[in-house]
C-alpha cells in the first residue's frame, strides 16, 4: 500500500451538474418538485446549475419550495434578488453547504425574450472558481448577442477560474457557439434532450484552461425520463494548478 508524503496537498475533484427542470412539470405532466428535489441529492455534486427554478408569471414564485430545498438536496441555494424563488430569470446555483459564497452578480442579458444569468464567486473544498449559471435564448442571433454580454461581463472583472453551465439551446456541434469555444473548452457529455427519447446535446458546460476534465455524463434513470424534458448532465473535474499548505517549518 502506497500512502501519501507528507505536507502533500492533492487536487480535489469537483461535480457540477446542470439540469433543466421545467418549473417540476415531468414528461408525465406532474408536477412533482419531490421528485427534482430527489434527483439533485442523487447527483452527488458541489455544484447544481438549475434551469426554469421558477414559474414564468406573476412574482415568479420558486418552483422548488424555498424552506425544502438545502433538507431535500443536501446543498444551499445562492441568494438572488427577492424572496419568492431561488431563481434569477430562471437560473439557480446550489452549492455544497461547506462553500464560502464570495460575490454574487445577476445579469440581464439582451434577446428577443428575456433572459439572465447568474454569476457566482466561491471557494469549494479550497478551490477558487466562478460559475456562471444561464439559459440561452432560442433564436441563434440572441444566444450569440447574449455570449457577448457573458464574455464582455468577465471582461470587465478580475480573472478567476471559471465554468459556465446551462441549456445553451444550440443543436448544432459545429456552429452557434463560437464566441464561447474561443474562450472555455464546451463539454456536451451526451444527449440530454428530449428525455423521453434523447436526440440533443441542448445542455453544455464550458471550462477555461484552469481546470482539468475527468468524467462527465447524463443521468439516464427512470426518474429522470419522467422528472422534465431535459436530463440532467455532469461533469467531474480538478484544477489544474492547487497550491500547497503552508509548511509547519
Amino acid at each position: 500500500m502506497t500512502t501519501t508524503p507528507p505536507h502533500t496537498h492533492i487536487a480535489p475533484t469537483l461535480r457540477i451538474a446542470s439540469y433543466n427542470m421545467r418549473k417540476a412539470k415531468g414528461t408525465d405532466r406532474q408536477r412533482d418538485p419531490d421528485r427534482i428535489m430527489r434527483i439533485i441529492r442523487g447527483l452527488d455534486a458541489d455544484i447544481v446549475v438549475l434551469q426554469e427554478a421558477d414559474m414564468r408569471l406573476g412574482a415568479r414564485p420558486s418552483a422548488l419550495p424555498l424552506d425544502a430545498v438545502q433538507v431535500q438536496t443536501g446543498l444551499i441555494a445562492v441568494p438572488v434578488p427577492g424572496d419568492v424563488s431561488i431563481g434569477w430569470h430562471g437560473n439557480a446555483v446550489l452549492l455544497h453547504r461547506q462553500a464560502e459564497i464570495v460575490e454574487v452578480h445577476h445579469i440581464d442579458l439582451p434577446g428577443a425574450e428575456p433572459r439572465g444569468a447568474m454569476v457566482v464567486d466561491a471557494d469549494i473544498h479550497g478551490v477558487s472558481l466562478r460559475i456562471i449559471a444561464t439559459h440561452l435564448g432560442l433564436m441563434r442571433s440572441s444566444r450569440r448577442a447574449q455570449l457577448s454580454r457573458l464574455i464582455a461581463h468577465l471582461d470587465e472583472r478580475s480573472r478567476r477560474p471559471t465554468l459556465i453551465a446551462g441549456d445553451m439551446n444550440e443543436w448544432s456541434q459545429t456552429v452557434g457557439l463560437g464566441r464561447l469555444a474561443h474562450h472555455f473548452t464546451i463539454y456536451a457529455p451526451g444527449k440530454s434532450f428530449h428525455a423521453r427519447l434523447p436526440m440533443a446535446a441542448l445542455d453544455r458546460i464550458a471550462m477555461d484552461d484552469d481546470f482539468q476534465l475527468v468524467d462527465g455524463g447524463v443521468v439516464e434513470t427512470q426518474d429522470a425520463k419522467r422528472a422534465s424534458d431535459h436530463l440532467p448532465i455532469w461533469l467531474d473535474f480538478t484544477p489544474m494548478v492547487f497550491p500547497r499548505p503552508p509548511s509547519d517549518t
